[in-house]
């Protein structure tokens, strides 16, 4: 190792002397040397750029959920209107990533479609490589939206199953102590009033009967008609998670779709291509056997001339 010595400063020192014998000043000469220790950082690409926002997006998106998890589905510490607007926030940050990663998703189709060389094929290997690359960075975001996604949704199913739970009937146990109340009141009543009494009042009794009677009739009614209505608060909460649920599979289709149009797309503009080379080909193929014809009439008919000249 005593062979070799560290000529570092040399080269510093030979920087700077080239520095100044070029004109260069004080500062310019500091700027220089400082640059041997503290590189400029590389200046990211456009996508990278973006797919470095679209995942500090959904890492916001991630901290804002746990951040109102508890208020979000806990009954007692928020309201319903402050839940709704939590679950407004959520929704919206969520379709802006998405929206990100669709412009991703549209760059990187761009790219491919400039990169393709003679019949619809990569021309450049590092390009290729390049692309690929960057469908792998799409689809590690894809993934993790749909992990900070699938959290929400069990969340929203948990709100959803707390509010069909609050709203499911329970009047059946009310309803038997409310109907056994007239009777211990008419056994009650018996038993204070003297026989007399009864005998001098039948009137009263049979109106006090009449209205006993009314009265408990319009309870069953009244508490069949609370009973139904919690039913149909209890469908129609069920209805709207369906709705929602039916949204979010419907977005994921149409996603689907979209997908499977631009393919189909890309595949007829390649079958397009496909057939004007066969047709080329065809046409080539086509003048070439007529050359090769003429070629052998003139040189027969060269032949015979040849032959009878001679």
């Amino acid at each position: 190792m005593s062979r070799f010595r560290d000529r570092t400063e040399d080269f510093k020192d030979s920087v700077r002397k080239a520095a100044v014998s070029i004109g260069y000043n004080e500062s310019k000469v500091a700027a220089t040397m400082a640059s041997f220790i503290m590189h400029k950082p590389k200046e990211r690409l456009p996508f990278t750029r973006a797919a470095f926002k679209t995942l500090e997006s959904i890492r916001e998106l991630d901290q804002f959920m746990l951040k109102h998890r508890k208020d979000y589905v806990d009954m007692h510490r928020t309201t319903e209107q402050e839940k709704d607007s939590i679950e407004q926030e959520t929704t919206l940050f969520i379709k802006t990533c998405k929206e990100q990663i669709d412009i991703l998703k549209n760059s990187i189709r761009n790219e491919e479609a400039n990169s393709k060389g003679w019949l619809g094929l990569p021309a450049d290997n590092f390009n290729a490589d390049t692309i690929a690359h960057k469908h792998g960075v799409v689809l590690i975001l894809s993934e993790k939206l749909h992990s900070v996604t699938a959290q929400f949704d069990q969340l929203r199913a948990t709100r959803f199953q707390d509010i069909i739970n609050r709203a499911t009937p329970r009047r059946k146990p009310k309803r038997i102590v409310k109907e056994a109340n007239p009777i211990n009141t008419t056994l009650a009543n018996s038993e204070s009033i003297e026989p007399d009494e009864i005998q001098a009042q039948p009137r009263r009794e049979q109106q006090q009967q009449l209205l006993d009677d009314e009265t408990q009739a319009l309870q069953v009614e009244l508490s069949n008609l609370l009973d139904g209505a919690r039913q149909t608060e209890t469908k129609m909460v069920e209805m709207s998670a369906l709705n929602h649920l039916m949204a979010t599979h419907v977005l994921q289709q149409a996603q689907q779709i979209e997908v499977l149009y631009d393919q189909a797309v890309e595949a007829t503009k390649n079958v397009e291509l496909g057939n004007k080379e066969l047709s080329q080909a065809i046409q080539r193929n086509t003048s070439s056997r007529t050359f090769l014809l003429l070629f052998f009439f003139v040189l027969t008919f060269s032949v015979l001339f040849l032959d009878w000249y001679s």
